[in-house]
């Protein structure tokens, strides 16, 4: 999955970006809490979007 389209998405479920890092950026869903990075690749693994969306709490709705 691209990179945008999946930010796009975690935009959609109400994250916001917490801070960059040098590789990575730290996204947080307001709503429990819950934080985690993002590397800046241009392609991510659909698997390392699964478990992006399930440290954030939110439902894996891309599939």
């Amino acid at each position: 999955m691209k990179r945008k389209a999946f930010i796009k998405t975690l935009e959609t479920f109400g994250c916001t970006l917490k801070r960059s890092g040098s590789k990575h950026d730290i996204y947080i869903n307001p709503a429990n809490g819950c934080s985690t990075t993002i590397p800046r690749h241009q392609e991510l693994a659909n698997t390392l979007c699964k478990e992006i969306l399930k440290q954030l709490g939110l439902k894996d709705q891309s599939s």
